[in-house]
């Protein structure tokens, strides 16, 4: 059901459920989630292409930032297909996430510039 969060300054329609739970904890799920995504990529990438933890943790994070520097690449075909679901649903994550981020930080905005 689609309803339009009463703490939200900005006017957004969110879907969520009538006691706003979604609301309360998207913040916190998409962190978990974010978070769980570049666990799962720095795990992958040390099975499938036996880089060190580092160079497994770096690759998943300029991936899913797309910042992508081209020093390291997937070279096994278990990888490049990994690397191809990982991009589309990390980025996807991602860019909840910092959604979330600025909403939240609209909120407060909005908060603060009803106090004065």
């Amino acid at each position: 059901m689609n309803t339009t969060n009463g703490d939200d300054e900005v006017g957004e329609t969110t879907s969520q459920s009538a006691d706003g739970t979604w609301a309360n904890h998207s913040f916190s799920v998409l962190a978990a989630l974010a978070a769980g995504a570049l666990v799962t990529g720095t795990v992958a990438y040390r099975l499938l292409e036996d880089w060190g933890w580092i160079d497994s943790f770096y690759f998943s994070v300029i991936t899913l930032t797309t910042v992508g520097y081209g020093d390291l690449s997937p070279s096994t075909p278990a990888s490049k297909l990994f690397t191809i679901v990982y991009v589309v649903t990390g980025i996807s994550l991602i860019g909840a996430y910092l959604n979330e981020v600025m909403k939240r930080r609209a909120r407060r905005a909005a908060g603060r510039r009803s106090e004065t």
